[in-house]
């Protein structure tokens, strides 16, 4: 488990994931809705995995002998057993620059959403400009690499020119 974090086409590896679960169990017991939870908060509402990946690797942990259930009324609250904490501690650097990099990628997306979502501008044309580019830039979101760097390009030299660098 542990590795280089968010990947192409997913947020994070299996191994990285079951890294960050036995990391907040650790810190604390919890249910299965609670880390998807923790992990929502943590990155700003940017990365909720799916009960469907956040439950498989809760039982592969249970499995490898990582992770011990107790049961909860009807859910199950798990906590790390005394060889998940030993393999967290060999891996906690690992662990913390994943959750570090699931933070600071939440706190860059919520500037992005907050950017794009204010309305305050006193020019209409300001506010129409914006949506335009908006726009535009949710129909290119499938292009392909070459157009996406055409547009970074673009995009590049009109913040240079609205800054005046």
């Amino acid at each position: 488990m542990g590795g280089r974090g968010f990947r192409t086409g997913r947020k994070l590896s299996g191994s990285d994931l079951q890294l960050v679960i036995l990391a907040l169990i650790a810190e604390k017991p919890r249910h299965g809705y609670e880390i998807i939870k923790e992990l929502e908060e943590r990155s700003s509402g940017f990365y909720a995995p799916s009960p469907g990946v956040i439950y498989p690797a809760l039982t592969y942990l249970e499995e490898i002998g990582y992770a011990s259930v107790t049961a909860d009324a009807s859910r199950k609250l798990y906590s790390p057993t005394d060889a998940g904490l030993a393999f967290l501690k060999e891996r906690k650097d690992v662990a913390d620059a994943i959750l570090s990099q699931i933070e600071r990628v939440g706190q860059k997306m919520e500037r992005v959403r907050r950017a794009f979502a204010r309305e305050d501008w006193r020019s209409p044309e300001m506010m129409a400009a914006r949506r335009l580019l908006r726009s535009a830039l949710d129909d290119k979101r499938e292009a392909p690499l070459e157009e996406q760097r055409r547009i970074a390009e673009i995009l590049a030299r009109a913040a240079r020119d609205i800054s005046g660098n």
